[in-house]
């Protein structure tokens, strides 16, 4: 029996439930993952970004519920301090809240109008002025880490809670196919083999519930 259960909306469109389970793999805990029906309001609220707050994924362990990714991070962080979820140094974690926090609450043009879907590909995607800064201010946030940290993670050899908020940008440029620069491009692809992310991908392709309103044709 699992330790620990994390409940999530979906694995083809859930941004957030995808994090969740990225730090509950990059933790080591053992998670058992249970879906929330799509046609439960609050998870389809959700899900089409409609919901002022976020209470997808929670992670049930120890008769404690957490909800919201960044405080589902740190209690992992806390339960499980040798995953090293945040860096060691104290300018490095304070660097690594901050763009994780940075995700948690910017990047709306880019989260309305490129919206997670692992199913789809929409070549020559035309992205307006809006989202372009959006992607603009990341890849200045991914540049920045590598150079300073030397990868392939953006916080040095091995994956934090930071990689695990921007893993669904990645999924993202590859739906959309968003132009990167080779080392951008590298790192989105560092993420996409994880162990983790085969698994969460594998099974969001096998997945049987659908959102009409992320399926439509852009």
């Amino acid at each position: 029996m699992a330790e620990a259960t994390l409940s999530i909306n979906s694995r083809n469109y859930g941004a957030w439930s995808l994090r969740g389970f990225l730090l509950c793999r990059m933790a080591g805990l053992d998670v058992a993952v249970e879906m929330s029906g799509i046609d439960d309001a609050s998870a389809r609220a959700e899900l089409l970004l409609l919901s002022p707050s976020f209470l997808v994924p929670c992670l049930t362990h120890d008769g404690i519920k957490v909800w919201d990714t960044l405080a589902i991070a740190e209690y992992l962080n806390e339960l499980k301090p040798e995953a090293r979820l945040l860096p060691e140094a104290r300018a490095a974690r304070a660097h690594c809240r901050s763009i994780c926090g940075e995700m948690h609450s910017g990047f709306s043009n880019l989260r309305s109008a490129l919206p997670m879907n692992l199913r789809a590909r929409y070549p020559g995607f035309k992205v307006w002025a809006g989202v372009q800064a959006d992607i603009d201010r990341l890849v200045s946030i991914w540049r920045e880490c590598l150079a300073a940290y030397g990868g392939p993670y953006l916080f040095g050899a091995e994956p934090t809670m930071a990689d695990a908020m921007y893993a669904p940008v990645c999924t993202r440029f590859l739906t959309y196919e968003v132009k990167l620069d080779s080392d951008c491009a590298a790192y989105c692809a560092t993420m996409t083999a994880l162990p983790a992310m085969k698994e969460w991908i594998e099974a969001a392709r096998a997945e049987p519930e659908e959102v009409e309103e992320l399926d439509v044709e852009f």
